[in-house]
Formats: structure tokens, sequence, C-alpha cells
């Protein structure tokens, strides 16, 4: 069984093509078809097979057989982890967001006094 490390290194070298990443935004809209996934990229259906079995094996993608109809749908479980070590560094971007914003108000708090001296002389 793999392990959630590997499971989220899965996910992330998958997301890490933009095909892929194109390829999911069109899934996110409903089950399609393996050939009309193709149709906006310019490489051969072989080409969009092989990026979707690294899809799939990233368990991003799940797909089906109907006659000779095999659709594709999104499975965007796997992106709840990937969002969850992102949302940890939120913190990070938060707290240094507001150290910025801190020093910014210090700074013109500062050019306003130095603009009251100024005027007085």
């Amino acid at each position: 069984m793999a392990s959630s490390s590997d499971r989220l290194d899965t996910t992330l070298a998958a997301l890490a093509d933009p095909t892929r990443r194109a390829i999911l935004a069109r899934l996110a809209g409903g089950e399609t078809s393996v050939t009309e996934l193709a149709k906006p990229f310019s490489m051969s259906l072989p080409a969009v097979s092989k990026h979707l079995k690294v899809l799939e094996r990233a368990g991003l993608i799940a797909r089906g057989r109907s006659a000779q109809w095999r659709p594709c749908r999104l499975d965007a479980a796997p992106m709840r982890e990937v969002a969850e070590l992102i949302d940890g560094y939120r913190h990070f971007w938060d707290a240094s967001f507001e150290r910025l914003d801190d020093y910014l108000t210090e700074l013109q708090s500062k050019e306003k006094q130095r603009g009251r001296q100024g005027k007085k002389s």
C-alpha cells in the first residue's frame, strides 16, 4: 500500500504537466470520451492516452467502458491532500503579509510626520 507521501508525490507529478491540468479542467465539466478530450491538443491519440494513464495512476481520473465509448471522469479526491499541504503554508503567507502591512503602515506614518515637520520650518 502506498504511503500518504507517495500518493502526494504521484498526484503532484501528475499535476505538474500543463496538458494533464488542461485535461482535468475539461473533465471538471463532466464525463467525456478520450476522443473528445484529445480534440483541443495538437498531439496524437496515443500521446493523450499516456497522459490519461498518468492521471489514472494518480487517482485523478476514472475510466469506464460503455460499449464502444470509453468515458473519463474527474476524481478530485487526491487533490484534497494537495490542498491540505498548500493550506499549511497559508499561515506563513498570512503572517508575512501582516508583517508587511504593519511595516508599510509604519513607513506611511513616518512619511506623514516628516511632511508635517517640513511644513513647520
